[in-house]
């Protein structure tokens, strides 16, 4: 494994496993699966409704608590539940802390949710604290408005989209872009551009590990999701070759080429009007 050194000198792995779209038994298994092929980086969310699933993998795998990296994000529908939302969220992982906490959407009163994370960061209940989905825009009022600045920021990102403007943006806060989906939502497409796959011939490798390796040279923290063990161990082995410069070069021609994902307000309203149950999931 490699690791990030994030602006407040939290050590967080490069790689994790994202939990999204898994049932609770799909992301009880998958965590195991992870822990056991060496991972050490979880990745969930209260609207992921399986936090109570990945809690009790990590009580089974028997690793220690110190060597999980525990990642989760709080839902719009909480951002003024104050420490309520927090406690809730640990709780339902059966954690005294979590690693990472992250405001889910930009929508809703994100900035007192970030105030209460800022307490529980300084009680030692997060370690450290980012945004997800905020355009540049939002994470600057943010930051205006922060004591303590985000340290993790998880957007789309791939080599067709390779958020270089936010990247430079984010560089002078050290601050750490999160891709999630870092295989393009698995568009085959991708995986098969012609310097994928000549690069997997070069080093043995997949042509998903030869992106992962990309993500990883770009300083990026990657959570590719996967409910088949198998996978889950390869996408992990990629930590044994590394791209050089001209290899680096020749993926960055394929920026700008697509992007998947557009938040409208449309969608973002809607968010904001989903209330979920956190606690009656299994």
């Amino acid at each position: 494994m490699e690791y990030l050194k994030l602006n407040n000198d939290v050590k967080m792995p490069v790689e994790g496993l994202g939990t999204f779209l898994m049932s609770p038994a799909e992301a009880e298994a998958a965590s195991l699966a992870a822990l056991e092929a060496g991972y050490e980086h979880i990745d969930t969310a209260n609207a992921y409704m399986n936090e109570k699933a990945v809690g009790r993998a990590i009580a089974k795998s028997g690793v220690a608590r110190d060597k999980i990296f525990v990642s989760t994000k709080l839902w719009p529908s909480v951002y003024e539940a104050g420490d309520a939302a927090i406690e809730g969220t640990l709780n339902r992982l059966g954690l005294d802390y979590v690693d990472m906490l992250i405001l889910h959407q930009p929508v809703g009163n994100y900035l007192a949710a970030w105030k209460t994370m800022e307490k529980a960061y300084k009680e030692g209940k997060v370690r450290a604290l980012g945004l997800s989905n905020f355009p540049q825009e939002k994470i600057a009022e943010v930051i205006d408005h922060a004591e303590i600045k985000p340290q993790l920021v998880t957007v789309e990102c791939h080599p067709y989209f390779a958020q270089s403007d936010l990247r430079e943006y984010l560089s002078q806060y050290g601050i750490v872009i999160e891709a999630w989906y870092p295989l393009g939502h698995g568009d085959k497409g991708l995986q098969e551009e012609p310097v994928f796959t000549k690069l997997a011939e070069k080093y043995g490798k997949a042509p998903v590990q030869v992106i992962l390796r990309w993500h990883v040279q770009m300083g990026t923290s990657i959570i590719p999701g996967s409910k088949n063990p198998a996978h889950i161990a390869d996408n992990a082995d990629i930590f044994d070759f590394e791209l050089t410069d001209e290899e680096m070069a020749e993926i960055a021609k394929l920026d700008g080429t697509k992007k998947y994902y557009e938040a409208t307000e449309e969608a973002l309203a809607g968010y904001l009007a989903i209330k979920p149950d956190f606690d009656a999931q299994e």
